[in-house]
């Protein structure tokens, strides 16, 4: 099978409803600032109704890290679920309009495409509640062969794990991209996900990924520690290879032999938290399919967090191929 994409992602296929929000307002609506939280479409609707006039956009984990690969100039493909309704055909016209492969039918006669409604606080903090909506029919039916197999690294969204069907879409995935020498990629996605899920987690990382993303909270939820060099030795153990992120301390990089350390990149103002994780998984991930070092593969991910949280909105706003070049990356 030739290599047709850099990555390929599976993940939810979310449109995000953005607004800015103050601390009582959180407090007000019994949210946990900074985490996200899973609500049904009737909670959705309720709290969109209580937020503060925002912007919509397409968005999704995973779905955001395949847009900043595009940026950066990479080939990548998505695989999610959307309903055949106006949101669906947002979504899907967003992720072609950047030049990604996206060719899973809509669902019809089942729930609406999901949102996720995102408040920011203004220390840049983001606060998600998101109605998974159509995303969570997702299942390995949905999963085409020849996208994996002709993608250097199969990209996991770890939100998934919430769904059944979707795990079995996980295993399925892994088993191709295996079964073609390609790489398995795993994002932690939620440190309430990894409390959901640890075992599950643990046994599908030790036995299935080759690269894990994870930030300093999603990694000692995984481990159970709040000391941090702890959690990330007994990472090393499990994993050929793990990105962590740390905020503006900047990210490590693990192999079995080695720890680097990557400095964040500066940020003059930092406006919008929504999607660093998910950029820096597209800057590390482009750099990883092109060959580049690790180390400059971490610099590509900060260099992208970096623009994406300086504005609001989970992607990138100016072309990432043209900004690494300025930087020399």
């Amino acid at each position: 099978m030739p290599e047709l994409y850099d990555v390929a992602a599976i993940g939810n296929a979310i449109v995000d409803v953005i607004a800015p929000a103050t601390d009582d307002f959180l407090s007000g609506q019994g949210l946990t600032k900074g985490a996200m939280m899973l609500v049904d479409a009737e909670q959705s609707a309720a709290l969109y109704s209580k937020m503060a006039a925002g912007v919509e956009t397409s968005g999704g984990s995973a779905a955001n890290t395949v847009a900043g690969l595009a940026s950066f100039g990479g080939k990548g493909a998505f695989l999610g679920k959307v309903a055949n309704d106006q949101l669906g055909a947002v979504f899907a016209h967003d992720m072609r309009a950047i030049g990604a492969h996206f060719d899973n039918p809509p669902l019809d006669g089942g729930p609406s495409t999901a949102v996720s409604m995102i408040n920011v606080t203004p220390d840049g903090q983001r606060t998600m509640c998101t109605y998974l909506g159509a995303s969570v029919m997702f299942t390995d039916y949905d999963v085409d062969p020849d996208v994996v197999e002709g993608a250097k690294i199969a990209y996991l969204e770890g939100y998934l794990f919430d769904a059944e069907a979707a795990r079995r879409a996980f295993a399925k995935t892994a088993a191709l991209a295996h079964g073609a020498d390609r790489m398995i990629a795993l994002t932690l996605s939620d440190g309430f996900v990894v409390e959901r899920h640890r075992a599950g987690l643990l046994g599908f990382i030790e036995s299935q990924v080759d690269l894990l993303f994870a930030n300093e909270t999603e990694v000692a939820a995984l481990f159970e520690t709040d000391d941090f060099d702890d959690a990330i030795e007994a990472l090393r153990q499990r994993v050929t290879l793990a990105a962590v992120t740390r905020g503006a301390q900047g990210s490590v990089i693990l192999t079995r032999g080695e720890r680097l350390t990557v400095a964040a990149e500066p940020v003059e103002k930092v406006v919008d938290t929504t999607g660093a994780g998910d950029q820096y998984a597209a800057g590390f991930m482009f750099g990883l399919a092109r060959g580049r070092p690790l180390q400059q593969c971490g610099k590509l991910g900060s260099l992208a967090a970096a623009e994406v949280i300086s504005h609001y909105g989970p992607r990138p706003q100016v072309s990432l191929k043209d900004l690494a070049a300025s930087k020399g990356y």
